[in-house]
């Protein structure tokens, strides 16, 4: 996989200052989101044209609805709920890109010339979307790299999780999890994600000592282009192949790819039998946890994450200075250091379910008993 290539060239290194570590065609105006092929803006907390001149515009350009279900269930309606209830003359323009890098530029480009002022952007394409970055600077539209890391541009401000430590639970959990001389199967996120590298680098931190020593073995490890659970899958099958079933446990890094792991393993009648990891607590993932087919998933609470981002776009389009209660550090990308607020990401098991996502009121049993219904 060129694994030591690929991290090298693509993850941005963390400087932590004082941290408490820790998804379409967009030009029009439309009131509802389109989630599927078609890629249609849309306006929240507005009437009439989103280019009025005086009037106060975020832009919100998330990346895609296949990766995580998150952004469209959590991240657009926490955001959009908070900026109201912050400031209910600022306007939400909405836009998912589903996937694709330049639909997200176009998006952008859009947003710009109806008048944003601020672009909270979650990448498709963590470099490519620098081009955006640039865009905004000569605009003086300020950029919020939301969730992912916008690398090697001049970004504003930074909202997301420590995701090096995400992958470090992964990592913990693995090496926690493993018998001795164990096989490990990596299925890694998106190439194109600096968080995907960023997770792989925190697992491989924890897990890399293991796997030099001998006490565990890397049996194989795959990037999963677009966090697409097929290709995952695919991926998982071939490891299962190459490995003759030999398989000790399962790194993979998002609970998507963790269900695709799993439709693998019960293939070979392996399921429940190989420790799987995961991330984001979906109701998915959790009923997986559950049902004893996925072995943990990493917490983000994504509507702290929301809002969090909705505040600091708010404070900016209403002048308000940036205070210290909301960023708390810096996160090079290659570029500079950018004002970060970071948040921490919680291991979650069958033992702690009510203590954390029910607790917090992240989702229900109900729905963890019925996902998707």
């Amino acid at each position: 996989m060129g694994r030591k290539a690929a991290l090298a060239s693509g993850i941005a290194v963390i400087a932590v200052m004082g941290l408490t570590t820790a998804c379409g065609n967009s030009g029009g105006g439309n009131t509802s989101n389109a989630t599927g092929a078609s890629n249609t803006a849309n306006t929240s907390n507005s009437t009439g044209s989103s280019s009025s001149k005086g009037s106060k515009i975020i832009a919100l350009l998330l990346p895609d609805t296949t990766s995580s279900a998150r952004y469209e269930t959590q991240d657009k309606p926490d955001f959009e709920k908070e900026v109201k209830a912050l400031d209910p003359s600022v306007q939400v323009m909405y836009d998912n890109a589903q996937g694709s890098s330049t639909t997200q530029q176009q998006q952008a480009e859009a947003a710009i010339t109806n008048g944003a002022q601020v672009l909270v952007i979650d990448p498709v394409d963590s470099q490519a979307a620098a081009t955006i970055v640039n865009e905004a600077n000569q605009a003086g539209v300020k950029v919020i790299s939301y969730d992912r890391m916008i690398t090697n541009a001049k970004v504003d401000y930074y909202v997301s999780f420590d995701n090096e430590e995400v992958g470090r639970l992964q990592g913990q959990y693995i090496a926690d999890h493993t018998p001795k001389g164990g096989t490990v199967v990596m299925i890694d996120g998106a190439q194109t994600d600096n968080n995907a590298l960023l997770f792989a680098k925190g697992a491989h931190d924890v897990l890399d000592p293991l796997f030099k020593s001998g006490q565990l073995k890397l049996g194989y490890e795959s990037y999963t282009p677009n966090w697409d659970p097929a290709n995952g899958q695919k991926e998982m099958e071939a490891a299962l192949t190459r490995l003759n079933n030999k398989v000790s446990a399962v790194l993979a890094a998002n609970d998507g790819l963790a269900g695709a792991v799993i439709q693998a393993l019960s293939a070979q009648g392996l399921a429940g039998k190989v420790p799987v990891t995961g991330q984001d607590a979906t109701d998915a993932g959790l009923h997986d946890i559950l049902a004893g087919t996925q072995s943990m998933t990493v917490y983000k609470a994504v509507p702290r994450e929301a809002k969090l981002a909705a505040e600091l776009a708010v404070d900016i389009v209403d002048g308000k200075s940036i205070g210290s209660d909301i960023i708390t550090g810096k996160v090079n990308n290659g570029a500079e250091d950018v004002p970060a607020a970071l948040l921490t990401p919680v291991v979650v098991t069958k033992d702690n379910i009510q203590s954390t996502v029910i607790k917090d009121g992240f989702t229900t049993m109900q729905k963890i008993e019925h996902p998707g219904s």
